[in-house]
């Protein structure tokens, strides 16, 4: 009876959410809040930031003139 609350505090833990919040918000609403955690999750991969950095436009071109 408890697989629900478990799954949905060990997917909150792993997307860096709080584990007992989820696994008691899925004892009020069980499969809402398992749908709520997997937007939450794809929002979250939309809008992560690139790694690194990226050069500004006129960096790039000064590079590439030189290169030329």
């Amino acid at each position: 009876m408890l697989i629900p609350q478990l799954v949905a505090g060990i997917y909150a833990k792993t997307i860096g959410k709080s584990f007992w919040f989820w696994f008691f918000i899925s004892f009020l609403i069980p499969i809402i809040s398992l749908i709520i955690l997997l937007i939450l999750d794809s929002k979250k991969e939309e809008t992560k930031p690139k790694k690194g950095y990226q050069l500004a436009d006129h960096v790039k071109k000064n590079k590439e003139n030189q290169k030329e």
